[in-house]
């Protein structure tokens, strides 16, 4: 989608326009001949949140009544959740280029309706053969944004519209090292952004076991990717680590997934798509904080040597574990990344990202993440305050210490799956947390949520981003959080 910000008056536009209507003291500054007004007003009598089409042939003018007088995370999302109805609606009239504007509206309301089109817009195309319909172009009023921030949005977007495609392209099209040359083609130009690639020959040198193991069965090599974002400004002393679980392709190994649970699995990269992509995020809007995002990167096949369940591994830390089921993949390779943050960057609070169990979305279903926390009480509450305001919520899960008796071995340190089938989410978490020793720790079980199978509001099926409006929110509270504001 192309943007532009220009001076709209809506009653003499030539053009299609969408008008966002949130307080009624703006009755006066609507584009609505006195009939037209007497029907939005009746409409909005009966209910605030409603839309509308009017004819100004040969184009239109969408008008959309919004509650403004809503908490402001409710009004913004349901400003994101009418863009994408609207957009419906456009596309049905074969609408592709559109102004937008309104009256009773706040910047951060239009930035959110903004928003709601940009990622309702979003479908992925590359493997069709005739063209999908998108809006291709926008005007914004100037009224209401400024071109910072506008830009602003519009780099995180596009971090939001990579991470996306990278999640829905099939394994056959994007293998580890695939992934790992493309990230290093972005880091190499981003200010401030370094970038290291080991291959399997190094990673077999740092003896990550947990990695190797997962990567047996394929005939595809692994790879372990450190990108490091350090800008002169950063009020952070201590980096923060992002660690996202690149399960390439998930079968589910020698314990291959039943029935039809193998679809999709493409998506359990979506960990490590997240964290390059708000890293990235950071650096392209030079936010003041010193970030490391460790992404280790490998499918998990049946084939060649492929390790089993009764398997013990060695992890980098030393620390061994008893394979119980090697469908609990993720934490394995999960597990080594944190072990190199804790030993490599003294960070100052590592987070985890990843598509790491079916319980989380049995616990929640698809309505947000499921959270845990290990001595990061401070961080996780304010993640979670942001979370509200950005629409992507956590639901912070317990991690009281009888939880470790599930994980425990009676051959090993510990077992990579629960010895009962409940709490599963947390006992993932649990065995994460086992390798941040005391480092501040938040672990986000994005399984509900990376890729969605059904349209969710302004998410169409597939690949959704959700999690870096989360995470890049949170860490623009970081001045805050140092004491730097």
């Amino acid at each position: 989608m192309n943007y532009k910000l220009e001076k709209i008056n809506a009653k003499n536009y030539e053009g299609n326009v969408i008008f966002l209507y949130g307080d009624d003291v703006a009755d006066r500054l609507l584009p609505l001949s006195r009939k037209e007004l007497e029907i939005v007003k009746a409409k909005r009598d009966n209910k605030k949140d409603f839309q509308v089409v009017f004819d100004r042939l040969p184009y239109r003018l969408y008008l959309l009544s919004f509650d403004s007088e809503q908490e402001a995370p409710e009004c913004q999302e349901m400003l994101r959740r009418g863009a994408a109805k609207m957009l419906e609606r456009m596309q049905a009239d074969e609408v592709d280029s559109a102004a937008v504007t309104g009256a009773g509206v706040l910047p951060e309301e239009m930035t959110a309706f903004v928003e709601g089109l940009t990622l309702a817009d979003y479908s992925f195309d590359r493997y069709r053969s005739k063209d999908c319909s998108h809006l291709e172009n926008l005007t914004i009023d100037s009224l209401f944004l400024k071109p910072e921030e506008l830009e602003t949005s519009m780099r995180l977007w596009n971090r939001i519209f990579w991470c996306r495609e990278w999640v829905n392209l099939p394994v056959a099209d994007l293998n580890a090292a695939d992934f790992a040359d493309e990230l290093q083609s972005i880091a190499a130009d981003l200010t401030d952004v370094t970038c290291t690639v080991m291959d399997k020959r190094q990673i077999e040198s740092l003896r990550m076991g947990g990695l190797l193991a997962v990567n047996r069965g394929s005939v595809d090599e692994p790879r372990f990717m450190v990108l490091e974002y350090k800008p002169k400004s950063a009020t952070n002393r201590q980096p923060i680590a992002l660690v996202g679980k690149g399960i390439m392709y998930d079968t589910g190994g020698l314990n291959i997934k039943p029935e039809d649970y193998m679809q999709e699995m493409k998506s359990d990269m979506a960990g490590a798509a997240t964290m390059a992509s708000v890293l990235f995020a950071a650096a392209d809007n030079a936010l003041p904080v010193h970030l490391v995002a460790l992404l280790p990167m490998t499918d998990n096949r049946p084939g060649f040597n492929a390790y089993a369940a009764d398997d013990i591994l060695t992890m980098y830390d030393g620390t061994t574990v008893e394979v119980v089921n090697t469908d609990a993949e993720g934490r394995l390779i999960l597990a080594d990344a944190i072990a190199y943050a804790v030993k490599n960057y003294n960070p100052s609070l590592i987070v985890d990202a990843a598509t790491l169990t079916g319980a989380a979305v049995r616990a929640i279903s698809t309505f947000g993440i499921a959270a845990m926390q290990q001595n990061a009480f401070n961080p996780m509450m304010l993640m979670q305050l942001v979370g509200k305001q950005v629409y992507e919520r956590l639901a912070e899960f317990p991690m009281w210490k009888e939880y470790d008796e599930l994980i425990k071995s009676e051959i090993a340190d510990l077992r990579n799956c629960g010895n009962t089938p409940q709490a599963g989410t947390i006992t993932a978490g649990k065995f994460l947390a086992h390798f941040a020793q005391d480092v501040p720790y938040i672990h986000l079980d994005i399984a509900g949520v990376a890729y969605f199978t059904k349209p969710q509001h302004y998410y169409r099926i597939g690949a959704s981003g959700y999690g870096i409006r989360l995470l890049y929110a949170f860490l623009q509270m970081q001045d805050v959080v140092n004491g730097n504001i």
